[in-house]
């Protein structure tokens, strides 16, 4: 996909060195340690050596403190449970598995398809997602779904058969410390956030996928469900 509005303010920080330390260790029984610490200069290159000193030391050990916390802090909820969370596996990666209803969205298209950009109501979706990537499939009903619940291929662009989205040249950027809720906000913000540019998979939908959106867009038209095409698997298949 092609950025559709300037996301650059969720774009990762740049990080530039300021300093290093280098840690020498004495030979005999003793093994006495001597940390040694350096400035940066503009170019990266060590200068100013000294030895580490005590409130140099407390400054790392709280940084160190802060990304603690914030690591474990990764998908746990701001308050009460999301009723629309159906599975978090917060490891590294960090894995959600959420539903969200049949609502009108803000979506946006490449010039070539010959879809305007515009409104438009889109069914309910299921979403799987980790920290690097996304998978989406669309739902027949808002009803919370069940490990039997039938998926069916997600009517959307830029979508690989098994569900996988094809994120193009968008940036992702899911901090170590986001919430579910930031956690999922943000991957539907990419989603819709981009361009719709192109099929990666025939026959996803039982209506050609381009006559349908155009039929759909700045309408108030209900997403028609009997577009949606199964995809003979159940929600089990991605636990």
């Amino acid at each position: 996909m092609n950025n559709a509005i300037n996301i650059t303010e969720n774009f990762g920080t740049l990080y530039h060195p300021k300093s290093a330390l280098v840690f020498y260790e004495a030979k005999g029984e003793e093994r006495r340690m001597y940390v040694e610490h350096f400035d940066m200069d503009k170019n990266g290159n060590p200068i100013n050596a000294h030895p580490l000193t005590v409130r140099e030391a407390e400054v790392l050990a709280k940084s160190l403190q802060t990304d603690e916390e914030k690591s474990k802090a990764f998908l746990k909820p701001k308050g009460i449970f999301p009723t629309n969370i159906l599975h978090i596996n917060p490891s590294e990666t960090g894995t959600v598995l959420w539903h969200t209803k049949a609502q009108q969205r803000q979506l946006y298209f490449v010039d070539s398809l010959g879809i305007p950009n515009g409104k438009a109501q889109t069914p309910p979706i299921l979403w799987l997602a980790s920290k690097r990537g996304l998978v989406v499939f669309a739902l027949a009903t808002d009803k919370r779904p069940t490990e039997k619940t039938p998926l069916h291929y997600a009517p959307f662009f830029n979508i690989y058969e098994k569900g996988n989205v094809c994120m193009g040249t968008v940036s992702i950027d899911i901090k170590n410390s986001a919430s579910v809720e930031e956690f999922t906000q943000a991957w539907e913000h990419y989603f819709f956030n981009s361009y719709f540019s192109h099929s990666l998979c025939e026959n996803l939908t039982k209506k050609n996928i381009v006559n349908l959106w155009k039929d759909l867009i700045n309408t108030d038209k209900p997403f028609p469900k009997e577009a949606l095409k199964k995809n003979n698997k159940t929600l089990k298949n991605l636990l």
